[in-house]
């Protein structure tokens, strides 16, 4: 059994800045750096990272960039059978800025936009061992909705991080098993209160709120998981991190609080570093009780 992965790959272009420019506004930075990216390759490395067999199902530039996020997911163990390589399309980027412990970023798609509807029934094999699949929305939403039936047709469990924050039709949110939006994703897709949206779906939308931790609803009430206090460097792979160690945990079948509390200390460790997939810990790197 294994894990797959439908998503986004881009290039990480990340400088490092006191502050952040004032539109029309020219400033010094203080480093640069390029590194592996997306938020699905980020959730797929970060859960390989923790010992998971993982498969990815994306596509990638004919570039540079496209080499380095395939390396990577090679020197991490994610299979690499299923990412197409598309000629004519550049690999997708992110351009992040750091500064003042927090981050803005910009994201051009490329080849992330091929990971079509088609290109998932083409390769449907991708998930005769899947276990959990972990979807985001950095490709096609018409995408993301053909894989959530596939799984629900094959009984697979299936957790969609709703980032960036699209309209989702709410038939997509009751076919999902785990819905994981911040605090602002909570707001734009669902256009209720924390309590009401939890109280609607227990154990299915999980918040996540940095440092404040995690909440969701267990049947009986609000749960509150508290995150970790620590010197934060880059944000930028928070999420995607708890979104990967959340499947790991869930993948190897612990309850949900659990998992959520490994995911949590998970994405403290990813902060407290730069970059995404670079920043993340390796199994031996935490120390887990069952």
């Amino acid at each position: 059994m294994n894990i797959v992965v439908v998503g986004s790959i881009n290039t990480d272009l990340i400088t490092i800045s006191d502050k952040f420019p004032k539109i029309g506004e020219t400033i010094t930075g203080n480093d640069f750096t390029t590194l592996p990216g997306g938020k699905g390759a980020n959730q797929a490395v970060g859960a390989a990272k923790l010992g998971t067999e993982v498969l990815f199902v994306g596509c990638v530039g004919n570039d540079s960039n496209g080499e380095l996020s395939l390396n990577n997911f090679k020197n991490e163990n994610v299979n690499t059978d299923y990412v197409k390589k598309i000629d004519g399309v550049p690999s997708g980027i992110a351009q992040i800025t750091v500064a003042e412990g927090d981050n803005s970023i910009i994201v051009v798609s490329g080849a992330n936009n091929e990971v079509t509807k088609e290109l998932v029934k083409n390769n449907l094999s991708a998930f005769d061992n899947a276990k959990i699949v972990l979807l985001q929305l950095e490709i096609p939403l018409e995408t993301v909705e053909y894989v959530t039936e596939v799984c629900n047709e094959r009984g697979i469990k299936v957790i969609l991080n709703p980032a960036p924050a699209v309209d989702l039709d709410l038939e997509l949110i009751e076919k999902v098993d785990y819905l994981t939006p911040n605090e602002i994703e909570l707001e734009m897709i669902f256009n209720d209160s924390m309590e009401n949206v939890l109280k609607q779906y227990p154990n299915k939308v999980i918040m996540t709120s940095g440092d404040k931790g995690v909440y969701y609803h267990n049947g009986d009430s609000i749960v509150n998981v508290p995150g970790f206090k620590v010197d934060v460097v880059d944000t930028t792979g928070a999420g995607d991190s708890f979104n990967g160690a959340l499947a790991y945990g869930l993948f190897n079948n612990f309850n949900l609080k659990k998992a959520i509390e490994i995911a949590n200390l998970v994405a403290s460790k990813t902060v407290q570093k730069i970059g995404a997939q670079t920043a993340m810990p390796y199994l031996e790197d935490l120390e887990l009780e069952r």
